[in-house]
């Protein structure tokens, strides 16, 4: 009989070199805004799988798309102006 053993040391311990760094954490809240709106998308679309759809639903799914896309624009604005220095 073989016996499934997790190994604690490697599921509970970390380096240091694991851990995200002050620039990843940063880059992480720059996009946190996009993420959340593609959490609002997901949330609207997941409402709208199992039952009939309904005017609300396509109302609601319509304006979550247009938020991920309004926080994709502006956080590919942002990422444009840090790269040219700043506004002429």
């Amino acid at each position: 009989m073989n016996h499934i053993v997790t190994l604690q040391d490697a599921v509970t311990a970390f380096a240091d070199f694991m851990e995200p760094t002050d620039a990843e954490l940063d880059a992480i809240e720059c996009e946190m805004p996009a993420i959340l709106a593609d959490v609002v998308l997901l949330d609207a679309q997941i409402m709208a799988v199992d039952r009939p759809a309904s005017e609300l639903d396509a109302r609601r799914i319509r304006r979550a798309r247009h938020r991920v896309l309004a926080a994709r624009r502006d956080l590919t604005n942002r990422a444009a102006v840090a790269q040219s220095g700043g506004a002429a």
